[in-house]
Formats: C-alpha cells, structure tokens, sequence
C-alpha cells in the first residue's frame, strides 16, 4: 500500500486515485483495487478518491450502466461526506449521491425524491459561482442526491440518479468522473473504504 500526504492524482491497481485539499492535514492510503483509507484535521476542504476518469467525450448513457459497490467505516468527526462524486462536461456539473454525512446534511433547492437501493434520496440543485472545477474557475450547478437514512455499504445504482435527474430537468454533460469519495470540510475524521468496486457498462475495474 502507498499513502500520499499531499495534492496528488495517479493510477493504481485499476483505479484512478486523487487527494485534493486546500490546507491542513491529510493522509491516503491506496490499497487494492478501489479500497483506501483517508484521515484529515485542519483542514479547509478536502477530497479522498478512487473510480475512473473518463475523457470527456460520452454520455452517460453512451457508457453504459454505471454502479458502485462499497463498504466502509466512516467517522466523520465534524462535516463531510461519504460518497459518489464526479463531473460532467457541456454541460459543466458537480454532481454528488450522498450515503452519509457528519454534523452537515446537504440542502439546496428541492427537485424530488427518488427511491433506489433500499432507501429513499432527497434530490438538491445547487449553483457555485465563480469556484474551482475541472475548467478552471468557473459558474456551475450542483446536484445532489441525498439518502434519508446513513448506511456504510450497500450498492449505488449511479445511471439511475443520472436519469432521475435528467427527467426533473436537470441534464448531465460528458462524463469526466464517478469515483467513490470522502469529503471532509473544516472537519477532523477518517474513513476506511474496504470494498468500491466500479462497474462501467459492464465491465468492473
């Protein structure tokens, strides 16, 4: 296993891996396959991930089904996130499912609820003006699917939020990221992902 202290993105044992904060302390381990552990403290925001980048030219639905199957501990000491996180292109979007959280449960202009996978998801846009993102500094919208209830493990049926959202007018772009994440925010906590395993149109990484 290898951990990274610092800013960092790479490839390792199928998966595409990324640390990213802003300050404070952060530690990743990178164990096999799309399992790793993360702990924070001090820190602005921070990100710990591991799924698969893709390149910005399909769809969604041009890909195929994407899932992810995972299990974790998760002690969030304070504001963060477990869960599945990426980007779109054209159009520009941040998209989060969000399994569990700490002190913080995400809001934002209601859209719906949508049941999937043994629970119920409350469904949030949001809008970030003039923030970082994969273009550089840019204005783009959020969405969000919230769980009513935490859980740790479990599958996440991603193209079914993807098409839920498309049909309440909230449209996806090119795919750029589905990665299972750790979101800490001016938090200190940890997390250990033993199982994400990303299956893409039908092939697991």
């Amino acid at each position: 296993a290898t951990t990274i202290t610092s800013n960092q993105t790479g490839f390792q044992d199928g998966y595409d891996y990324e640390l990213w904060k802003d300050y404070g302390n952060t530690s990743m381990t990178l164990n096999s396959g799309g399992a790793f552990s993360a702990q924070w403290s001090n820190i602005g925001n921070a990100l710990f991930r591991k799924g698969k980048k893709f390149d910005t030219t399909k769809t969604h639905s041009q890909l195929g089904n994407i899932s992810i199957r995972y299990n974790a501990t998760f002690n969030p000491g304070g504001n963060s996130y477990l869960c599945v996180y990426g980007w779109t292109k054209d159009p520009l979007v941040e998209y989060y499912i969000v399994d569990n959280w700490g002190t913080y449960r995400p809001t934002g202009t209601p859209k719906g609820t949508f049941t999937v996978d043994g629970g119920t998801y409350d469904i949030y846009e949001t809008t970030r003006i003039n923030q970082p993102s994969i273009i550089g500094t840019a204005t783009f919208k959020q969405y969000w699917s919230v769980r009513q209830t935490k859980r740790t493990s479990g599958t996440v049926s991603v193209s079914e939020h993807f098409k839920k959202w498309e049909s309440l007018g909230m449209p996806m772009g090119k795919m750029y990221e589905t990665a299972l994440t750790v979101e800490g925010y001016q938090s200190n906590g940890s997390a250990n992902v033993t199982t994400n395993v990303l299956t893409v149109g039908g092939k697991s990484q």
